[in-house]
């Protein structure tokens, strides 16, 4: 028997009171909660656009509201139908991150990752153009950063198109993070398989109820979010 997520949820809860402490009321350790999935959280080293730590990542893991963590195991569990599981960038941002990444997109002298990152936009244009912002939807508990791995090629093969090879990524034409039109989920310019893909993940998270911000293939929201007008700044530790 399966138990729904909310049991688990709980009896997890009941099993490491001090962790759950550390999270204020209704948000949730995802990994605990999804340890099939895959984490890679970019902002708690220097693989990321700004190329250092960013502040209020203290642990490597993905935090939630607990409705958009309930959703987003639903998308798991269809993924890993489909020969496929999640990988996720980022979850909950806290405000101070956020705070941090204004203070770096205004330091133009700071160019050290725009060779990977932003090769095509000048810096001074990130914020105009939508990639940084001085509140993030990330910081209201309910927005992740994420992708596709291939589990099982047989049955990814189903649903997805192009190179499809056991524990890679699923083919979204560019990276996590690349500030860039090739980002845009919708771009009409990326080949048929990235389309295909893009369109597939977003059918996906749609399902479940999330919604994509069209600049970034990878970035969902939760439609029905429980703090739309709240910002948090606890940090993710």
């Amino acid at each position: 028997m399966t138990l729904p997520f909310r049991s688990i949820l709980m009896l997890w809860l009941a099993a490491a009171p001090g962790l759950a402490a550390a999270l204020p009321e209704g948000f949730v350790d995802v990994p605990e909660a999804i340890p099939e999935a895959r984490y890679d959280i970019r902002y708690l080293g220097s693989e990321n656009f700004i190329g250092r730590p960013v502040a209020g990542y203290e642990r490597a893991t993905c935090i939630l509201s607990e409705p958009a963590a309930e959703a987003l195991a639903r998308v798991q569990r269809e993924a890993m139908l489909n020969g496929l599981t999640l990988k996720i960038f980022d979850c909950f941002r806290p405000q101070r991150a956020v705070d941090d990444f204004v203070r770096w997109g205004r330091d133009l002298a700071d160019l050290k990752m725009k060779a990977a990152y932003y090769p095509r936009v000048p810096k001074d244009e990130l914020f105009e153009r939508g990639y940084i912002a001085e509140k993030s939807g990330h910081s209201r508990g309910s927005t992740v950063d994420l992708t596709l791995v291939v589990t099982d090629p047989a049955r990814a093969t189903q649903v997805l198109q192009g190179p499809i090879t056991v524990g890679a990524e699923a083919d979204m034409g560019s990276p996590f993070d690349l500030f860039d039109p090739r980002s845009h989920t919708e771009n009409p310019d990326m080949p048929a398989h990235v389309r295909h893909n893009r369109a597939w993940f977003a059918a996906l998270m749609d399902r479940h109820g999330f919604s994509n911000l069209p600049e970034e293939w990878w970035h969902y929201t939760l439609r029905d979010e429980p703090y739309p007008d709240r910002f948090f700044d606890f940090p993710v530790k």
